[in-house]
């Protein structure tokens, strides 16, 4: 007969498991591709990531209040850290799925901490580093008018890193405690790729998103960018800068495509014996990759009525291509090839991979 304590822990263990779909369906897909014993720890990194990502998007909270938020929630982090009280109170009254998860980020914070402490160190670090990073770009001044924290390209790709690029790291330090590299030299090249491979997907949601982003009052294009094409990041959607408009998404795009060259070579650098970790890897670096380029092509790509996603059929077709073929290599780039078509994949070919800063 299960004790009070082991009933409650099965409860925190399914609140958990059935917040996820509701705060990403695309992840929800991808994480099923994984072994099933480093599944759970990455769905709960994803968890805590996304109630940091919360507490930087809550268009409510003033700036002040974002800094406050997440460096109490990177001190809930810690080994012997506090309960999420502020966030809980915060909270109290939700308006989305995502404020429900960060209202309850205790329960996800008692699930985090009965992984293994291997698993937990891996987990802990970058997500404290994601909270910092966050907490120092929701200080920033904003112009008016003007409503992003980001000044130049650099400030963009430091961004993303704290965003994405550290998810890049965490999930790689994860995937070595599930199975260590044969050498490691493999491991270094995998670290040097993390990322670019965050970046190349953060870039992506940033140029699918431009429309929603400002429609909820926010951008996250460089004012660099924009003032070098001649407009504000206000002007982004005006018609009567479209050309503008087009040439910094332009440059954004092509960014992306390097990071998503790069998120090839970290996929096909996994070992082939860990097939569910580099299908996991290679379904969200191909939905990426048919995004951008669905992006590329769309001319109503600023119309806030239009949205760019992947049709349902495409993602179930990618999903069943992705298991066939993962462990082969030549497979692996030649499906990316068609994903992305002839040029970017010359430019692939023809390039080192990067290795953005991260600090």
């Amino acid at each position: 007969m299960a004790t009070a304590t082991q009933t409650h822990r099965v409860r925190e263990r399914e609140f958990c498991e059935d917040m996820l779909p509701k705060v990403s369906r695309t992840f929800t897909i991808c994480i099923r591709l994984l072994p099933e014993d480093l599944r759970h720890a990455v769905l709960l990194a994803y968890l805590l990531c996304r109630v940091a990502d919360t507490l930087e998007d809550t268009p409510s909270l003033e700036p002040r209040d974002r800094i406050r938020l997440l460096r109490a929630f990177a001190r809930c982090l810690e080994s012997d850290g506090c309960d999420a009280d502020l966030l809980r109170h915060t909270f109290e009254s939700f308006q989305s799925d995502e404020e429900l998860l960060t209202r309850e980020a205790d329960t996800v914070l008692a699930e985090f901490r009965r992984l293994p402490v291997r698993q937990q160190d891996a987990v802990r670090p970058w997500i404290s580093e994601m909270c910092a990073g966050m907490a120092e770009f929701a200080g920033r001044t904003r112009i008016k008018s003007e409503d992003t924290p980001l000044t130049t390209v650099d400030d963009l790709e430091r961004y993303c890193y704290y965003v994405a690029g550290t998810v890049g790291h965490l999930l790689t330090e994860l995937f070595r405690q599930h199975r260590p590299f044969p050498t490691a030299a493999q491991y270094q090249r995998m670290k040097s790729l993390a990322t670019s491979f965050g970046l190349g997907l953060q870039l992506t949601n940033i140029i699918k998103d431009v429309a929603d982003d400002r429609r909820r009052g926010q951008s996250f294009l460089p004012r660099q960018m924009c003032q070098d094409a001649r407009i504000r990041p206000d002007e982004i959607q005006d018609k009567n800068h479209l050309a503008e408009s087009r040439q910094v998404l332009q440059l954004l795009i092509r960014k992306a495509k390097g990071h998503l060259c790069d998120a090839l070579h970290y996929s096909t650098a996994l070992p082939r014996r860990h097939y569910g970790i580099r299908s996991f890897c290679l379904t969200s670096l191909y939905f990426a990759v048919a995004t951008l380029r669905m992006a590329d092509r769309d001319p109503r790509l600023l119309d806030p009525d239009q949205k760019v996603k992947i049709p349902r059929g495409q993602v179930y077709r990618t999903i069943l291509i992705t298991r066939l073929i993962a462990p082969v290599n030549w497979m692996v780039k030649l499906y990316f090839r068609i994903l992305a078509g002839g040029s970017w994949w010359q430019r692939c070919r023809s390039m080192t991979p990067t290795s953005p800063a991260t600090n």
